[in-house]
């Protein structure tokens, strides 16, 4: 099993698990250092390793109108701050290859999204950066197809690798958990990472947006856990009812610290058969 190093977190092997959590996007500067600020006091009372995330920019949304966040400059520069704030590493999504230069200078994790997950120059692209990559499965792949992305990534000399599960396509705007999908990856030898918001969203289930069952969240969480993740991706808010994108799947910051002690519990049990 290959650990990978994303500033003073080791992830993967036998390590404790780590956080990857934000806001789905970047809404304005102050709200999302404050989301970020209020996750990371939660983490250091848990010791939980954590890594901060929040989109620059949602290029795949239901709707044209949707609100898609600050764009690429205005967002690192967010991003950045956040980094310098908290102390803490730094990840988002990229969409495109002219996206990738300028992302790797700032970003500690460069992620691609599932729709994306198959498109092989921004996949390679981002792995010359020798950046660590996380790679979300798409909705339409097996667990076993991921090891043709993780070939690109090495292919590019970056063995820095993160797979995320999210969930799998199942009928219209519903997505299901197939708890195999997380040992099968896990076996490829990279660090998997378990998506719990958007593994409840509702893909354009709300018209000309995405529902979500945000009650589910909790469950899958302790049950991706107790499959042997190495880190676990929420995103959160403080009143997702107002958030901008995703509202519907994201969890309420004052739900997390509860959460999270039960996935540390189960997390301890878990590395001893890792």
């Amino acid at each position: 099993m290959h650990q990978v190093q994303v500033g003073p977190i080791t992830i993967g092997g036998k390590n404790p698990i780590a956080l990857i959590a934000g806001p789905c996007v970047i809404e304005d500067a102050e709200r999302t250092l404050a989301i970020g600020r209020a996750v990371k006091q939660i983490a250091d009372r848990l010791g939980i390793p954590y890594i901060f995330k929040a989109s620059f920019d949602k290029a795949n949304r239901s709707s044209f109108k949707s609100f898609r966040g600050p764009g690429l400059h205005e967002g690192l520069a967010i991003l950045a701050n956040i980094k310098q704030a908290l102390g803490v590493p730094v990840l988002s999504d990229i969409h495109c290859t002219t996206q990738v230069t300028a992302a790797a200078k700032v970003l500690d994790i460069l992620q691609i999204p599932a729709f994306l997950c198959r498109q092989t120059d921004l996949v390679y692209g981002a792995a010359q950066t020798g950046r660590v990559i996380n790679v979300k499965k798409g909705q339409f792949l097996a667990p076993r197809d991921m090891k043709n992305v993780v070939d690109k990534i090495r292919e590019a000399g970056n063995e820095n690798i993160l797979l995320t599960e999210r969930g799998f396509s199942f009928g219209y705007n519903n997505l299901v958990v197939d708890m195999r999908a997380l040992p099968i990856m896990r076996s490829l030898g990279y660090p998997v990472v378990f998506d719990a918001t958007h593994s409840v969203q509702l893909p354009g289930g709300a018209g000309t947006s995405s529902g979500g069952q945000r009650e589910f969240v909790a469950h899958l969480a302790r049950a991706a856990t107790a499959a042997g993740i190495d880190a676990l991706f929420m995103e959160v808010h403080d009143n997702p009812e107002e958030a901008l994108s995703d509202g519907p799947n994201m969890l309420y910051i004052d739900q997390l610290e509860d959460l999270l002690k039960d996935v540390l519990a189960i997390d301890a049990v878990v590395r001893r058969h890792k």
